[in-house]
């Protein structure tokens, strides 16, 4: 399957470049905005992929982050894919802002009305992940992961299952427990059904516990202004679980004094995260 250029941008350098494609794992169209520094005109480039999180579209990271900037000085490409199939119709999908449309929670449904279309884990580990690497000058044998709120908890989650895949992750406000949080328990039931030991394969928490081999260095960021904090993001207890866990060296959890949900904070630590992907992506 090929893909289709729908627009460029020349941006710091580079250029900012909108593709569209059929998708066979969500069996839609979808489309996915990748910067490309001014290097990958003459040679594969590292990249990081940028989950975004509930109601993004593949525009929002690349339009509010500010991370090109960062990006060209270390001439590492990204990639933004969208956060849900789209156009697919199922009853129930646009009915809410945190489940459905825009809110696929990156995993594979199970469930048969979602089966077939929310695919959102495959679709980023599979699917893309080879559309990209075969078909931009992108090095496959370097690229990292990051991603906010939904897509924090996608990019650790992921991470963790495929440390062959990813040199380093980082999230900025992830949801890091979404078992026992309300947006995840709302899609979890729908996506994956009654059964809550399947959910857990799907828990930045959870999978730190049954993945004890793997070493990381995990870079997360949190505004202690967040309204979310609490009550969604749960990063208190993923502090916690490193700890007991005796992980804590290879956590970096940091709260940011005053900092909320939004992009202005992204934006502000954004080349922190950049700089510590590309100790992993250049070295």
């Amino acid at each position: 399957m090929s893909i289709k250029e729908i627009s460029r941008n020349k941006c710091f350098g580079g250029h900012v470049v909108k593709y569209g494609h059929h998708s066979d794992e969500l069996d839609c169209e979808m489309k996915f905005n990748v910067f490309l520094p001014a290097e990958s005109s003459t040679k594969k480039v590292p990249a990081i992929y940028f989950l975004s999180g509930l109601t993004c579209t593949e525009d929002n990271f690349i339009q509010k982050s500010g991370a090109m900037a960062e990006a060209a000085k270390h001439g590492i490409a990204l990639i933004a894919p969208d956060t849900s199939p789209r156009g697919v119709s199922i009853e129930g999908d646009d009915d809410s802002w945190d489940f459905g449309t825009g809110a696929g929670f990156y995993l594979d449904a199970t469930e048969s009305k979602w089966s077939k279309n929310y695919r959102m884990y495959s679709y980023v580990v599979k699917e893309l992940y080879q559309l990209v690497y075969e078909q931009l000058p992108i090095d496959e044998n370097r690229i990292s992961i990051m991603g906010h709120s939904m897509g924090g908890h996608g990019a650790m989650t992921i991470y963790i299952k495929n440390p062959s895949k990813f040199k380093s992750v980082s999230a900025f406000s992830p949801i890091a427990n979404p078992i026992n949080c309300p947006w995840g328990q709302k899609a979890f039931s729908n996506y994956l059904g009654s059964d809550k030991e399947s959910w857990k394969q799907y828990d930045t928490i959870e999978l730190l516990r049954t993945h004890m081999n793997e070493r990381m260095d995990v870079l997360v960021d949190v505004g202690t202004a967040d309204g979310f904090l609490e009550k969604e993001l749960l990063i208190d207890e993923l502090k916690k679980a490193v700890k007991e866990l005796g992980r804590e060296t290879e956590w970096n959890i940091r709260y940011q004094d005053g900092y909320d949900h939004s992009y202005f904070f992204i934006s502000t630590f954004m080349a922190d995260h950049i700089q510590h992907h590309a100790k992993y992506l250049n070295a």
